[in-house]
Formats: C-alpha cells, sequence, structure tokens
C-alpha cells in the first residue's frame, strides 16, 4: 500500500494489512461456522473466500468511505486493483490492535457483514467450479481433461444419463453425472475442487 514519509522514515501498512488479513479471515469463518452448523467444509472454506476476496473487500472499502482517505504515492495515482482491499485489511488490523479480537469481532459481523453484505445473494450465485479448476490448472501447468466415459439409457423419462471423469494430468480427480454434460463436468469439477481444497489459495 501506498506509504508516506515521516522522521526520515518510509511507513507502510503492509504490517497492518498481514495482520488484519489473519484476523479477519478468523472472524469470517468463526461466523460462517456459527451461521451454517450442518454446511461441510467445502462449503464453508468457499463462502469465507467469497467474502474476504479482493473484489469483495474493495466494494466493502468503497460503502464505508475508505476510498476517499487512501492516499497513494505519485507512481501509483490511480487505485491499484487490491489498495482498497488492503486498506481495508489494515483498518482491521489498527481495530485489533487498539481494541482487541472481541471487540473487532463485534465491529465485523455487527457493522461489516449484517450491514454491507448480502450473504443470501453469495449463496444463490453458482459457482462455476470448471473455470475455477480451469484456471488454477494454468497456473499451475497441469493439464485438464473432462471425459464422458459413459452414457446410461433411463427408461423411464427416455433421457441419457452423463458420467464425466476429470483427470488432472492424467490422474482421476473428479466424477460427475447428470443428464446434461455440461451440469456432469461441473460436478466432476466441483468434486476435484473440494478434493484439492489445501492447494488451491484462497482467491484475492
Amino acid at each position: 500500500m501506498a506509504a508516506s514519509l515521516g522522521n526520515g522514515f518510509r511507513h507502510s501498512n503492509e504490517r497492518l494489512e498481514y495482520l488484519g488479513d489473519a484476523v479477519l479471515g478468523s472472524i469470517v469463518a468463526d461466523f460462517l461456522f456459527k451461521k451454517f452448523p450442518y454446511k461441510d467444509e467445502g462449503f464453508l472454506t468457499e463462502m469465507r473466500s467469497r467474502i474476504v476476496s479482493r473484489a469483495s473487500l474493495n466494494i466493502l472499502s468503497r460503502k464505508l468511505g475508505i476510498d476517499d482517505l487512501v492516499q497513494t504515492s505519485q507512481e501509483s495515482n490511480n487505485v491499484a486493483s487490491s489498495i482498497l482491499g488492503d486498506a481495508f485489511e489494515a483498518l482491521v488490523g489498527a481495530i485489533y490492535i487498539d481494541k482487541g479480537y472481541k471487540f473487532t469481532r463485534k465491529i465485523i459481523v455487527n457493522q461489516i457483514i449484517a450491514c454491507h453484505l448480502d450473504i443470501d445473494a453469495m449463496l444463490n450465485t453458482e459457482i462455476n467450479f470448471k473455470s475455477k479448476i480451469i484456471e488454477w490448472s494454468q497456473k499451475e501447468r497441469k493439464q485438464v481433461e473432462f471425459v464422458m466415459v459413459d452414457e446410461l439409457e433411463n427408461g423411464t423419462k427416455n433421457r441419457r444419463l452423463y458420467v464425466v471423469h476429470l483427470l488432472i494430468d492424467g490422474e482421476l480427480t473428479g466424477k460427475g453425472h447428470d443428464y446434461s454434460i455440461k451440469k456432469a463436468e461441473q460436478k466432476a469439477a466441483e468434486q476435484a475442487w473440494k478434493l484439492l481444497a489445501d492447494k488451491i489459495p484462497a482467491e484475492d
């Protein structure tokens, strides 16, 4: 994040951003764990990623007016795609240092999540797991292949059930079946995404 000069030293919010990121992640994880007691780890991880994503934090920063307070260095007068989210994390870090975890959690849950985030809308937004897998594989230089391995007849409804396997570097990583090939691919990608959750970093 942009810095200012004082007493011969350049001050930066990077340490506060680091702390705020950790505190925010912990608070959101705790909030989701209690709000959705019957959801599995994959769901909770995905929802946390959406809430703390750089795009989401940038929007929150604008809603809170943080964008009007951010000062950037001359070489970065145009507000970068991440700087508002960084400022939000720095603010969380500063609140935590000044007031502690309980107070910070109260502010995040009651004043930020409750007032500025539409959790229901996030829930109803369909996740494109296939796109996520493809994007990840490109970054990691993995070879991804969706293979339709079977078509099953459904005599009662006269429909075909498609079975799709997802191969990553030739290894079977996900399976999906549906009456639509595209949906079968999505289900295979979702299974693979959850399997690889520990290897795939949260979105920034």
